[in-house]
């Protein structure tokens, strides 16, 4: 069996990866080596445990207040060692985080074949998303297989030179964790929101942490305090442990009646959250993917997306960072059944489930131990797509 060595280090890594290594452990022609950074320390070990993924290894780098520059070091020492100890023919590393930077490289150091899940995502802006802009363009630099979710992100790794042959279409597994998660019978995980189900509120989901929001987060935080004065919403926040985050938000939203602050949700507690979710508001990446999937209107704290598709769906859209345009854009669309409804379509903009299915025939192909992969095609609705047990991923409980 081929040792194929997956690279994660954050909570979106985790679990956009999780379907990717149970589908490599359940075939026969290759063995799963899970490394972890531990960028992300309590968040990254929560949602691993929630899969019943345990790392093989974890070099355990994050300290507080860390920087860009910091976290590279220590990874790419740590990687480094640990590559040239282990035996892999390939490094699999996921979207573009400094560990996905850092695991790229180490793979390259040691001439051992890179492969990019959620490749070819750009927004245009080199400084937006920082710095995962920068870290998905260099790591296309040095990768050998290219898994992009959508013809979009294909088309741009095409545009900049990359071989149409070393790019398939998957689909985003981030899909196939999602189907598996929402279908688990789960509260919300914390005592403060016990009540969802009963209160006839309207609920807002909203969370902010990215750096290039980091300046205007108290602004964000005014306007949920805005949206938050209608008696008929409320605006639930779990807040991001970063404690720039937390110093920038709470002191402009914590103890107002209508809006309730809880710690990171544990990722099975926040697909439920989700689901009763009227309306999300974030900046996050996952969301922009989760949030339409769900049938949840999803608005997108930022100017500029690498994920534009759902933005062309009509199922999202960006309302950029201001205190004004974010009270006008959620007020508007909670007092507007038609114009609702319109975003409120499920559809499998991003993936259908079956994406980890298609990563896996990839890494086989470019082996030459299968054929070719049929890639994904948007299409569809996300409720309706084919949900039999055997296509479906299956964690620990």
């Amino acid at each position: 069996m081929r040792k194929i060595a997956v690279v994660i280090g954050t909570r979106p890594e985790a679990i956009k990866c999780a379907p990717v290594i149970r589908a490599l452990r359940d075939d026969p022609r290759f063995t799963p080596i899970v490394l972890s950074t531990g960028q992300h320390r309590q968040m990254l070990d929560e949602t691993l445990q929630a899969f019943g993924i345990k790392p093989d290894t974890d070099l355990n780098v994050m300290t507080e207040r860390q920087t860009l520059s910091q976290i590279t070091h220590r990874v790419l020492d740590g990687l480094a060692g640990w590559l040239a100890a282990c035996s892999v023919e390939a490094v699999m590393v996921h979207g573009d985080t400094a560990t996905t930077l850092v695991g790229g490289l180490a793979g390259f150091h040691q001439q051992v074949p890179v492969v990019h899940i959620e490749a070819g995502l750009r927004s245009g802006n080199l400084y937006s998303p920082f710095p995962e802009e920068a870290n998905r363009r260099l790591v296309a630099q040095i990768a050998e297989l290219h898994l992009a979710p959508t013809p979009g992100n294909a088309a741009n790794l095409i545009r900049e030179g990359i071989k149409e042959s070393k790019i398939v279409v998957t689909g985003n597994t981030v899909i196939d964790a999602l189907r598996w998660a929402a279908s688990r019978p789960i509260g919300y995980g914390h005592p403060a929101l016990a009540d969802l189900d009963d209160d006839p509120r309207k609920v807002v989901l909203a969370s902010a942490h990215r750096r290039e929001s980091w300046p205007l987060l108290p602004r964000i935080g005014e306007a949920l305090r805005d949206i938050a004065a209608d008696g008929d919403v409320r605006v639930v926040v779990p807040l991001h442990r970063n404690p720039i985050v937390r110093e920038a938000l709470l002191p402009k939203i914590a103890g107002l009646p209508n809006i309730t602050v809880v710690d990171p949700l544990p990722y099975l507690h926040f697909c439920r959250l989700m689901l009763r979710s009227d309306i999300i508001l974030s900046d996050s990446s996952g969301a922009e993917e989760e949030g339409p999937a769900l049938g949840k209107p999803t608005l997108v704290l930022r100017d500029v997306t690498e994920r534009p598709e759902a933005i062309a769906a009509g199922t999202a859209r960006l309302v950029g960072r201001t205190r004004e345009r974010i009270t006008e854009e959620v007020t508007t669309l909670l007092g507007d059944e038609v114009r609702y409804q319109q975003m409120a379509a499920p559809a499998n903009t991003y993936g259908d489930g079956r994406a980890s299915e298609r990563v896996v025939g990839a890494l086989a192909h470019f082996f030459g131990e299968g054929p070719a992969v049929m890639p994904f095609v948007p299409g569809g609705d996300f409720a309706s797509q084919d949900s039999r047990p055997a296509q479906a991923p299956v964690f620990a409980a």
